[in-house]
């Protein structure tokens, strides 16, 4: 079956070709050249499975690190306790701007991807396995066409479910929500996949891994735990799939052992470190560039730098471009994407992105920085999910890293340096709320009917011109454009 057009990342490696391999001969690997280029899997069994995950300590890719052998222990043990079967799930769902590897996968190697799931399948007893993609992403198209390719091997029933593309969407729980058939956002109460209930797939005990992670253990199964181990770290072996975001270029993603210095990564790639470099996505951390070059490329060499390896993202960040006003306009767009459940999404991020935003602008008075210290402080560990907590390392370490631009801010109208758009951020129709300040009076009933929207400054005026407004705030939005007194304000929106 020959599967339609798709948007294929651009691919390369440095050492052995692992997860990529063949992808230098192929676009995409249908069945056919999936079979040549990888040997075949060997037969399920459970514990050789669980003992093989152990010995290269395998852990989820998709940014949180947790050990598969453990989160699969306790799916076999909940579905031993209640009498039912697991559900195996692949989360494709990369809602994250700056990194592209997951949707490598799934457009160019989705048979790897479904190896895994379905090698867990066969060995734990599933009786469905589910495959979560963005919709309008590749794996929407290439996904489905490798399910029907090898419909006859499958262990059990699979099926694609797409799920919108937000940040949110690829939390484990907002994406167990959208395969049930509720909104698809982070459950307000913990709730773990593994031991089922309103955490599982239709209540089911559900081992879920994101779609590197299944990939891995496919890789890992051939290989055996010693070949396995023969590149990266004693600590990470194998090799680790990361997003390269290039400025006026796609995304591109290269596989390397663990442990490969950043430095000779982004030479090979043609990139410099620039005034700072972002490792983990906006969820990650900024690095020094002095820091940047000898970081080690895994989970304890980034953290021992005060950096994380969380889905394998980085961006690097040019000398003539103004730090603040692009990390401003990812905070916006985080603030916007939560699920604004709790009260540091409803409050904490957008006064912290408003604090930013003025900063940025050259109208901040020197207390701005302290205030988004103090909001992103007060966001942190007390989140119903881990939105708060990603985007305020982003946030805080980007005030460290970038000191000298925020003295430059306060001290005048800001660094002069143009806001190309570096940091990328998706073309969507988001709704924003604009303030007409020639017709505002200061009735601030505006902030009484949209809190979590609008905030006064010291004059009794909202503080910012354009507002983001999520899909959550919405209602607030409308209801308070309608009722403003002096007309001051409309819901508009575009890219």
């Amino acid at each position: 079956m020959r599967a339609p057009a798709l948007e294929l990342p651009e691919v390369r490696w440095l050492g052995p070709a692992r997860l990529t391999a063949g992808l230098d001969r192929h676009q995409r690997l249908d069945l056919a050249a999936h079979h040549r280029v990888h040997p075949p899997l060997p037969g399920p069994d459970q514990d050789g499975l669980l003992a093989l995950a152990e010995a290269v300590d395998l852990r989820g890719r998709g940014g949180a690190g947790f050990p598969f052998a453990r989160k699969a222990r306790a799916t076999l043990a909940t579905a031993e306790r209640v009498g039912a079967p697991p559900v195996v799930v692949v989360n494709g769902a990369e809602g994250e701007p700056p990194s592209a590897k997951d949707k490598a996968l799934l457009a160019r190697a989705p048979h790897l991807v479904l190896d895994g799931a379905c090698l867990a399948a066969a060995a734990f007893g599933a009786d469905e396995i589910v495959i979560g993609v963005a919709a309008g992403g590749p794996g929407e198209i290439s996904i489905p066409a490798a399910v029907a390719e090898r419909e006859r091997e499958l262990p059990c029933p699979a099926r694609t479910v797409c799920l919108p593309e937000r940040f949110v969407s690829g939390e484990s729980g907002a994406l167990v929500r959208g395969v049930n058939g509720l909104p698809v956002l982070p459950t307000p109460l913990k709730a773990r996949a593994a031991e089922g209930g309103t955490g599982g797939v239709r209540r089911r005990p559900t081992l879920l891994s994101n779609a590197e992670t299944w990939a891995q253990l496919a890789i890992a199964a051939r290989l055996g735990p010693d070949a396995y181990a023969a590149i990266g770290t004693a600590e990470e072996p194998g090799t680790v799939l990361l997003t390269l975001n290039r400025p006026g270029a796609g995304p591109l993603v290269v596989e390397a052992p663990a442990g490969t210095p950043l430095g000779p990564l982004l030479d090979a790639c043609g990139l410099e470190p620039g005034a700072g470099v972002l490792v983990g996505g906006y969820h990650g951390a900024w690095l020094r560039p002095e820091d940047a070059a000898g970081a080690p490329l895994s989970r304890a060499g980034l953290t021992s730098l005060g950096g994380t390896l969380g889905a394998g993202a980085i961006v690097t960040l040019p000398h003539g471009t103004c730090p603040l006003g692009e990390i401003a306009r990812v905070a916006a767009w985080l603030a916007a994407e939560s699920a604004g459940q709790c009260g540091p999404c409803r409050r904490g991020l957008p006064e912290a992105a408003e604090a930013l935003a003025v900063l940025a602008a050259g109208a901040a008075g020197p207390e701005a920085p302290e205030n988004a210290r103090r909001a992103l402080g007060a966001a942190q560990g007390q989140g119903a999910c881990s939105h708060p907590d990603g985007t305020a390392r982003f946030l805080l370490t980007a005030l460290d890293v970038f000191a000298d631009d925020v003295d430059a801010h306060l001290s005048g109208p800001g660094c002069g340096r143009p806001v190309p758009g570096v940091l990328p951020l998706p073309r969507t129709g988001n709704a924003r709320l604009e303030v007409n300040w020639s017709r505002c009076s200061g009735h601030g009933l505006c902030t009484v009917l949209a809190p979590d929207l609008v905030r006064l400054g010291p004059h009794g005026y909202p503080t910012s011109t354009t507002i983001p407004v999520a899909p959550w705030q919405e209602h607030a939005a409308r209801r308070t454009v309608s009722q403003c007194p002096a007309l001051a304000l409309r819901l508009r929106r575009g890219d």
